[in-house]
């Protein structure tokens, strides 16, 4: 057993010393002040070609992630959504602001129709000051207001005699 374990030993001491003697030894770079990575290290070892064909890749990941969220969302918006009706108070608010909203939409029609008998009547007033405004002279303008005095009012003293 012995000899066995002699030269499993030198064959591991072997290894180990091909392993050591193999590697390429890096020449000591210049080390920073703080340790800040040196993305200018190696930078003209980059094969440009790589990197456009890596950007192109994760531009078609992004493009096709948000076409299927898209699809998801317009079409199958339950499995993305929570389910709101599980959630009593979210649910009751949601059905209050439907029914304002309804009845906001009845009231804005009210007042629609209330307006069309106003504007009506205004059309009709414009009308007959046309034809007034045509068929005789044109009536005088109201007298202007005097203008009120802004500032110091001079006062003068009587002289005495």
């Amino acid at each position: 057993m012995a000899p066995k374990l002699n030269v499993l030993l030198l064959l591991i001491l072997a290894a180990a010393a091909v392993t050591v003697l193999g590697q390429r030894r890096r020449p000591a770079a210049k080390t920073t002040t703080n340790d800040e990575w040196n993305y200018r290290d190696g930078s003209e070892r980059v094969n440009m070609r790589g990197v456009a064909n890596l950007t192109q890749i994760l531009d078609n990941w992004r493009f096709d992630m948000l076409n299927q969220m898209k699809g998801l969302l317009q079409n199958d918006h339950q499995s993305l959504l929570p389910d709101y009706a599980r959630i009593q108070p979210l649910s009751e608010a949601l059905d209050d602001l439907y029914k304002e909203f309804n009845a906001l939409k009845a009231h804005l029609g009210d007042l629609t129709e209330k307006f069309t008998a106003v504007e009506t009547f205004i059309d009709e007033v414009k009308a007959d000051r046309i034809n007034n405004a045509n068929a005789g002279p044109a009536p005088a303008p109201p007298p202007a207001p005097v203008p009120r005095q802004t500032g110091r009012r001079v006062v003068k003293k009587k002289a005495a005699s």
